[in-house]
């Protein structure tokens, strides 16, 4: 469980990983013996970049390989600087950027065989959702939920991220939720 201490000091992590990154062109090196416990244990996290409340970069992690502070130092500086969506962060927008970190809860995976399925198991603005069926992936995390509050909306939305036309389904299609600790 992380205090509300523990949130600031990775919210600050995030923060200087973005501006180290500006200037050395790499993430912001993490010194573990001096992280309390809470945010050495091994998370996995995505860092969403928003400037003017809007999109500005989102990158993370679906499984837990490194421990919370440097994977939000990582995904923070890879938000910033390696979004294909979006050109690099600038100098001038720095200061202006909202930093929103999501830890991810283990994901359990639903046993669905159609989306029809899908859409009742699924829990609007509680639930992230993976779905992937042969080489393709994608992810929502809860949040998005704000944005497409509709189930079937979000459903269909994720399967086009993931390369798929609205309306595929397929019987090998996989479905995983998680939920999130967001700040």
């Amino acid at each position: 469980m992380l205090t509300t201490h523990h949130k600031k000091k990775l919210k600050q992590i995030a923060k200087d990983s973005i501006e180290f990154g500006l200037n050395h062109h790499r993430p912001l090196a993490i010194d573990l013996a001096k992280m309390p416990d809470e945010l050495s244990t091994v998370r996995a996290t995505f860092v969403t970049l928003e400037k003017n409340e809007q999109l500005r970069g989102c990158i993370g992690m679906l499984t837990a390989r490194r421990p919370l502070a440097e994977d939000v130092a990582d995904n923070s500086y890879a938000a910033a600087y390696s979004d294909t969506r979006f050109p690099p962060v600038d100098r001038h927008e720095i200061n202006q950027l909202s930093i929103h970190i999501s830890i991810l809860n283990p994901a359990e995976q639903l046993n669905v065989k159609s989306e029809t399925d899908l859409i009742q198991l699924l829990r609007p603005g509680i639930d992230g959702l993976i779905i992937k069926d042969k080489l393709h992936r994608a992810t929502f995390l809860p949040s998005v939920w704000q944005s497409l509050p509709q189930v079937e909306d979000f459903v269909r939305q994720l399967k086009v991220k993931a390369g798929f036309d609205a309306n595929y389904w397929s019987k090998d299609m996989c479905a995983y939720r998680y939920t999130t600790d967001s700040f």
